[in-house]
């Protein structure tokens, strides 16, 4: 046998044939228990219907008897004046229930003799004769017990009944792990979770408080994290700035070029260090109405009146609710980035849907496909022309990326199919 995949659609295919073979069981019983009671009536109704109608018949004047018939006549049986039909004569070993009831109801005071009538309708007759020697017949057609009209609805009505308690009973006991389970799937670290509805049955209500406490921890966790990466990296200045101070006073030479080369990129990551722990506080910055094609253009001017050469193409001629030190630090680094590869980017705006999408696009080297998720970690370098000689952290990336997931938005990238690298920012 093969189980369904879902378990939602396992328990219900359990709890419907349970209650439909119980319901099975219990109508069976009843209706078995209903039968013998109606057969046992409908016996004993035959037993006394035939002993009064051949009474009556036998003490009829012979005239008057074929007047009684119709009478007399009932739907499983009826009486005839004659020999009746030729027929078989019925075997002693196994008779009807109805002829030994008919025997036990006038087989003490008349001889009878039965036979079975063949044919499509198979019956049989009792034969008798009166007291004044005037042939009877009793003919029998058997039946089963009448079933009702309404049956098969109420049947129906009741499944249909035992149906729709099967699918509540699924969808309360399959509801709470289904959003817990959702709620894992969105689990990320990078974001404030939502909170379970902590109510419900005890067993609900302590897998909703646990999730809700595993959320608070890990968040708690990575808090602290980027507290201790903020104090590293913050309190590493001061002595970078004092070391940075005793080069100063050194002669000029070789080794004094070096050690100030290196003290620069150290004090450089160490900034960029302090930037991403920033970036994991959403609540540093308010959100604000902001004209988008204005911000654009006044980044594209920044780097324009630097000599950069930085374009902007389309435009929105909306307000886009955001936050603008954040976006721009973003689009900073977005545009540092095609400048150091490329030498020049591109800035593209439009309305897709209800989504704003900002597209910085360059013509450089572009990055490797199975390394586009993994540039937005941090730390992370791709090797090759993104490497620490470039200048860079891999921190650069991951900034944007935090910042933009704080905003609520979306950062991907993508290689161009003419070369070169496109990132791209959607924004609700």
């Amino acid at each position: 046998m093969k189980w369904p995949r879902t378990l939602a659609s396992r328990l219900a295919l359990i709890f419907f044939t349970g209650l439909v073979l119980a319901y099975g069981l219990s109508f069976g019983l009843q209706a078995y228990e209903r039968y013998i009671s109606s057969r046992s009536m409908m016996l004993s109704n035959l037993e006394q219907d035939v002993a009064t109608s051949v009474a009556i018949l036998d003490r009829l004047p012979a005239a008057e008897r074929a007047a009684w018939l119709p009478r007399l006549e009932r739907r499983t049986y009826r009486y005839r004046l004659d020999h009746g039909l030729s027929g078989e004569a019925m075997p002693s070993s196994d008779p009807p229930m109805a002829a030994e009831s008919i025997v036990k109801a006038i087989g003490s005071d008349y001889r009878l003799t039965f036979q079975e009538i063949p044919g499509p309708n198979a019956h049989f007759q009792a034969h008798l004769s009166l007291a004044d020697g005037a042939p009877l017949t009793i003919d029998v057609t058997p039946s089963p017990v009448p079933v009702a009209r309404w049956l098969p609805v109420v049947l129906l009505i009741q499944l249909a009944v035992l149906l729709l308690c099967t699918w509540l009973a699924v969808r309360l006991a399959i509801g709470p792990l289904t959003r817990l389970a959702q709620a894992v799937d969105n689990l990320d670290p990078d974001k404030p979770g939502v909170q379970l509805d902590e109510s419900g049955p005890r067993e609900v209500k302590y897998a909703a408080v646990a999730f809700n406490a595993l959320q608070a921890r890990i968040a708690a966790h990575l808090k602290e994290r980027m507290q201790l990466l903020a104090a590293i990296s913050h309190d590493l200045q001061t002595p970078i700035t004092r070391m940075k101070l005793r080069v100063e006073v050194m002669d000029d030479g070789v080794e004094k070029d070096k050690l100030w080369s290196d003290l620069g990129e150290m004090e450089h990551l160490v900034r960029e260090g302090v930037a991403y722990a920033r970036s994991m506080d959403t609540s540093t910055e308010a959100p604000c109405r902001v004209n988008l094609d204005a911000f654009l253009d006044s980044l594209v001017f920044d780097y324009q009146d630097s000599g950069a050469q930085v374009e902007r193409h389309g435009s929105t001629g909306s307000l886009l609710e955001i936050r603008p030190h954040a976006l721009r630090r973003v689009l900073v680094n977005l545009v540092d980035n095609a400048l150091k590869f490329a030498g020049a980017a591109e800035l593209e705006v439009c309305r897709e849907g209800g989504t704003t999408v900002i597209r910085v696009l360059d013509n450089g080297p572009g990055i490797p496909g199975g390394e586009l998720d993994e540039v937005l970690k941090p730390f992370y370098r791709v090797e090759g022309s993104r490497n620490r000689s470039t200048g860079g952290t891999g921190l650069g990336l991951a900034i944007a990326h935090q910042l933009i997931q704080a905003m609520g938005g979306r950062l991907t990238l993508s290689n161009r199919e003419r070369g070169g690298l496109c990132a791209q920012i959607e924004l609700k």
